[in-house]
């Protein structure tokens, strides 16, 4: 098997140290930049497994970095900011990134989130995986893996990273039935949270933009005392 390869944007000499010492005790290789300038440098020569962008970085930010390195890869983003505010979550998701973690933060926590993150990369979302290249496809609906693209009613529907990530989940298993704690487990890669309304709010958004009548889902279903089930109809085409 191939090397892992991680790049560390940071401006923080110490955080980019500390997260490369113990990343590479997991033996990944490890490349550094202090600002995302030099990132996007370092991503244009090099082949990378995952990368770890700070928001606020001299010459380019975490935000226009993650949004570039989208146009050209699909491999795993985990920010890392000192802001706790809601709308910078919204938006480092929105743009692309798979995960976000606030500083100050636990290395073991990191370490965690970087295994999980390159697990399902690796196993179920790599760009060289024959999973990753075909279409998924219900009636009325189209899911492309590769691409992260989802058309329903003949036109392309946007959603953020966790949004897809959860109809790509719903999407792979259709029938069978998850309950909320199944669903986090699955898609955010943790412990059921202690607001349980993460599953529910992200399931709602989606079927305002997937469902043709969100009061009257056709693909995702509740299962009343259970939980979620995905029911598309396969299309045969």
């Amino acid at each position: 098997m191939e090397d892992i390869r991680v790049l560390i944007a940071d401006d923080e000499k110490e955080i980019r140290d500390l997260l490369k010492k113990y990343l590479e005790k997991e033996f990944y290789r490890v490349d550094v930049a202090g600002n995302g300038e030099e990132a996007l440098h370092l991503f244009d020569d090099n082949k990378y497994n995952l990368i770890i962008l700070d928001i606020m970085m001299p010459k380019v930010d975490g935000i226009e970095v993650c949004r570039r390195l989208r146009n050209k890869t699909n491999v795993p983003i985990l920010m890392l900011t000192a802001k706790d505010h809601e709308v910078d979550k919204i938006l480092g998701l929105s743009i692309g990134a798979d995960d976000y973690i606030t500083k100050p933060f636990s290395i073991n926590e990191v370490v965690a989130r970087v295994k999980a993150l390159l697990r399902r990369f690796l196993v179920l979302g790599s760009d060289r995986s024959s999973h990753e290249n075909k279409l998924i496809k219900f009636k009325g609906i189209s899911i492309d893996l590769k691409k992260c693209t989802v058309i329903t009613a003949g036109e392309e529907v946007s959603l953020t990273a966790k949004e897809f990530q959860l109809l790509k989940f719903f999407a792979t298993h259709p029938g069978q039935v998850f309950t909320k704690t199944q669903l986090f487990r699955n898609v955010w890669d943790g412990n059921y949270p202690e607001d349980d309304n993460t599953v529910m709010v992200h399931i709602r958004k989606l079927r305002k933009k997937i469902e043709a009548d969100p009061s009257n889902p056709q693909f995702i279903l509740t299962v009343w005392g259970l939980g979620y089930k995905f029911a598309g109809e396969k299309d045969e085409q």
